[in-house]
């Protein structure tokens, strides 16, 4: 079982049929302890960071999902999800997040168009990183305003480039994340996902 973790903010149910699509199933949920007995867990998101982190600490679930981290089982946040992991973000405003990956969402600066729209071509800087597995380089696709900064350089698995290399894939130890939406973006996309999934079954046998 996949827990599609339910804060108030995300595109929940393209997630849900696209884990459903690759053989596994998912449940749409804010119960504790159904997120803490799932196989794995995905936190999505989408809109404004501040307002991501409250939805979180109203609903008890930000200190879930830290304790989710903490047990081992795989954990991927998408988009939005993605950059709650970090310290900190500068968007709309000074906010803490969730701080299992060091290191602060910051905005675009610079004289091109932002958000980053559009397909953009990945870059594996850990190529040993079992998201990668059986794969190669390829387009995904980004909509975005604000990127991640990761304090330490093996936290950071695959870049892109907009005017400069931008975050695309971090991970450490059973945490991970994907600034694109891997159900959106194509074959690449979905074996990304594929491959984080496969790691649930990996937990769960190991848990025997």
């Amino acid at each position: 079982m996949i827990a599609i973790i339910d804060y108030g903010m995300g595109n929940l149910h393209s997630v849900s049929k696209a884990v459903e699509r690759l053989g596994y199933e998912a449940v749409i949920t804010a119960d504790a302890q159904e997120i803490m007995d799932a196989d794995g867990a995905i936190l999505p998101g989408v809109g404004a960071f501040g307002d991501a982190m409250q939805n979180l600490q109203n609903t008890g679930l930000e200190e879930v999902t830290r304790f989710y981290a903490a047990s081992g089982k795989p954990l991927l946040g998408i988009c939005l999800g993605m950059q709650l992991l970090f310290s900190e973000s500068e968007e709309y405003g000074q906010h803490q997040g969730l701080g299992l990956l060091p290191g602060k969402v910051i905005r675009f600066r610079g004289d091109f168009k932002v958000p980053h729209m559009g397909w953009n071509k990945l870059s594996f800087k850990q190529q040993e990183s079992p998201l990668f597995k059986g794969l190669e380089e390829g387009h995904v696709y980004f909509v975005h305003s604000f990127h991640a900064k990761p304090e330490r350089g093996d936290d950071l698995h695959a870049i892109t480039d907009y005017n400069g290399p931008v975050t695309a894939i971090v991970g450490r130890g059973n945490v991970y994340g994907m600034q694109f939406h891997p159900e959106k973006s194509g074959e690449l996309g979905m074996s990304l996902l594929r491959n984080f999934l496969a790691l649930t079954i990996d937990s769960r046998e190991t848990a025997r």
